[in-house]
């Protein structure tokens, strides 16, 4: 009987460290922004992908820029991010194989209710942008930024230094370090103006009493998301087989479909619009 145990015991530490592998290489690991996380799009995407593959898909959601760190790094198979330029360094410096249009929305500049920079009287995005800065110079006024190096930040940085306006070490400019979600909340608390993209605004428009659009619609905030596999001739750990099947899936005519109906019936507007094709 001893023996017979023994040999059990033998069978199982050799099988079982075989299992513990074959688990580990069916989980994807995916960095991607806190406002696709907290719009609820990959909630209602990924599931059906985690069904029809097997794989298991384990999200890093983190500014644009930490997330193109993490692939950088290899710590991640594949991203999904929205910084298009630099996005396209990422590829051209050799660590994403290929950048593939999955979506886009816009960006919206937003508010508090009595708008004291007065923004709803402006007619572009330069007398915006100028006017919450102007504004923020009398202590009139305050701006919430993610400070993250994400999509939205890098977005917003972009604007204040084409429009030539330094906002550096200002006391009404604040730097919070935060995702999309808590941003918007701070924002809203705080009585602010900040900037967001627009799925993230709409899906969380219910806990941000304060805060309405008060610009949108300039060329300058269309905001385009692209998913990009870790380049394994660079990182020869990263599970690309799987990573091409995620972008396959994101491209794909019915997920597609799906992104463009994804809560409209709730919004009566569409949070991202489909352009993979």
């Amino acid at each position: 009987m001893l023996k017979k145990s023994l040999l059990v015991l033998l069978g199982l530490t050799l099988i079982l460290p075989l299992l513990g592998c074959e688990s580990e290489s069916e989980v994807l690991t995916l960095a991607t922004t806190t406002s696709t996380e907290d719009s609820g799009l990959l909630d209602e995407l990924l599931p059906i992908f985690e069904d029809e593959t097997g794989y298991r898909v384990d999200v890093i959601a983190v500014g644009t820029g930490q997330a193109l760190e993490i692939g950088r790094s290899g710590d991640a198979d594949i991203l999904l991010v929205h910084a298009k330029g630099l996005e396209k360094e990422f590829v051209e410096d050799g660590y994403g194989t290929k950048r593939y249009p999955v979506m886009y929305n816009d960006f919206v500049v937003l508010g508090p209710s009595k708008d004291p920079a007065a923004v709803l009287e402006a007619n572009n995005l330069e007398k915006t942008i100028t006017e919450i800065y102007e504004t923020g110079e009398k202590n009139e006024t305050s701006f919430a930024s993610r400070g993250d190096k994400s999509g939205t930040h890098v977005k917003e940085s972009a604007l204040w230094e084409k429009f030539q306006l330094d906002v550096e070490a200002k006391e009404w400019y604040n730097s919070l370090g935060q995702g999309m979600g808590d941003t918007l909340i701070a924002a809203n608390e705080m009585n602010a103006y900040s900037l967001s993209d627009r799925g993230t605004f709409l899906s969380m428009k219910d806990k941000l009493k304060n805060l309405d659009i008060v610009f949108e619609g300039d060329d300058l905030l269309t905001n385009p998301y692209g998913i990009i596999p870790v380049d394994p001739d660079t990182h020869e750990n990263v599970k690309y087989d799987a990573s091409k099947e995620l972008v396959e899936f994101f491209t794909r005519d019915d997920t597609q479909k799906k992104i463009s109906e994804f809560r409209v019936d709730e919004y009566g507007e569409p949070l991202f619009f489909p352009d993979a094709n």
